[in-house]
């Protein structure tokens, strides 16, 4: 089966929905496909209270059928390759798709293949991730059953999805424990493969206060390469101060991982995929990587959001090679660009729209408590609100808890915000 599309869209999530939405929007009849093969869209921001036992994981799951947009063509299949000089997609199914413009917006991989032993533990033996949506209500049954000794929380050296996620499952865990009693007697760590608690200065302050306050015990460029479950033992790498490489044991009584991520496979292996020779020497490479390019992002201008090499090509969400926060707040700020730039060449014009980085993370310091990290691609804050963001709010909390999910079933995938 062969079929050709205005504007082909590969990925259902988020990015590529509301893409999808806006475009119909400003030009009702385009002939738009979206290329997605799961049957289940799911609101991942909430997970990570699920995993804290303040949200029901049904809550977060809804038909994909009803979150397409009205006009656009749902492709139920999955990309496989691409032909980029004849606007060609090609499916597992072996169906093939032309467009004149194609969007990319296929999300991030999970590379649990990068943790010994990670995959094969997980939800037994104290194992979790909020990554996972079967796994999430495991993590707030570990919680509730934890009684004493080890609680390690990891975050990989790899770019991530919800970057302050790892984060933010360990403060609700260390408020839950501070409230039952148990944390006094509980040894709560934080195994990062970075080398600070939060990239942007302002907010990072107001985290290490936090930290002190639940007796957290920090360890940068810490990064989880194995894990025995059984044994309830993590191992880590990390460096001496002459950059030799050696191991670290620790056992735990519960672990929750946050797996390293990349882009997925299948843009690794286009050519949509940053090229290697587009590194300076003295980036640091992945061992194992695919041959097009570092976790295999996509070769896009961070301001327009076009595509390098191929101008008919647009990209945004997690797999593109933006530098900023991989969130939902981004993808809200990069989709009216694309947008506005995809109708400008579309008309023959060179983009005009600009994106500056924009990314939110909602960092949840405890239950009823919120800090609000808004910032652009210097990592400087641009905060919404008349107040210091940088302080913890209730109002926050109930901001991420109740209102951002109903703007995102309501109003960001039906393209009006």
């Amino acid at each position: 089966m062969s079929k050709h599309y205005e504007i082909l869209v590969v990925g259902g999530g988020n990015a590529g929905i509301s893409s999808a939405a806006q475009l119909l929007r400003k030009k009702p009849g385009l002939k738009i496909g979206i290329i997605e093969p799961s049957e289940k869209h799911y609101y991942q921001p909430a997970w990570t209270l699920v995993g804290g036992g303040a949200y029901k994981m049904e809550a977060t799951i809804r038909d994909q059928k009803d979150c397409m947009p009205k006009g656009a063509d749902w492709i139920k299949d999955a990309a496989e390759s691409f032909d980029a000089d004849n606007n060609v997609v090609k499916c597992t199914s072996g169906d093939e798709y032309s467009y004149d413009v194609l969007i990319l917006t296929p999300g991030i991989q999970l590379d649990w293949h990068k943790i010994k032993g990670a995959k094969e533990s997980l939800g037994k033996n104290g194992v979790t991730t909020n990554y996972m949506p079967q796994y999430a209500p495991y993590t707030w049954e570990t919680i509730r059953n934890f009684k004493r000794g080890n609680a390690i929380f990891t975050n990989p050296n790899t770019p991530i999805k919800c970057g302050g996620a790892p984060q933010k499952i360990m403060y609700l865990a260390s408020d839950y424990f501070r409230k039952n009693g148990i944390l006094s007697r509980t040894n709560v760590h934080f195994y990062s493969g970075g080398g600070v608690i939060f990239g942007v200065e302002k907010y990072a302050k107001s985290l290490l206060e936090v930290v002190n306050r639940y007796g957290i015990k920090l360890h940068y460029k810490h990064n989880l390469v194995e894990i025995k479950g059984d044994e309830k033992i993590a191992i880590f790498e990390t460096t001496d101060e002459h950059g030799k490489s050696f191991l670290v044991e620790q056992p735990f009584d519960m672990i929750h991982v946050t797996p390293p991520q990349s882009a997925p496979d299948f843009i690794k292996r286009s050519p949509f995929a940053i090229p290697d020779t587009a590194w300076p020497a003295d980036t640091p490479k992945i061992p194992g990587q695919f041959s097009y390019g570092y976790l295999g992002w996509i070769d896009v201008d961070k301001y327009t959001l076009q595509h390098n090499r191929y101008p008919n090509v647009f990209a945004c969400g997690d797999a593109a090679n933006t530098p900023n926060a991989k969130t939902g707040a981004a993808i809200r700020k990069q989709v009216p660009v694309m947008v506005g730039n995809i109708l400008t060449y579309m008309s023959k014009k060179s983009p005009v729209h600009k994106y500056n980085g924009y990314g939110s993370c909602p960092l949840v310091t405890g239950y009823g408590k919120l800090i609000l990290a808004e910032f652009d691609y210097n990592n400087q804050p641009i905060e919404t609100f008349p107040f210091d963001q940088s302080k913890e709010r209730w109002s926050m909390w109930m901001l991420k808890k109740h209102i951002l999910p109903w703007l995102y079933w309501n109003k960001i995938l039906k393209g009006t915000a």
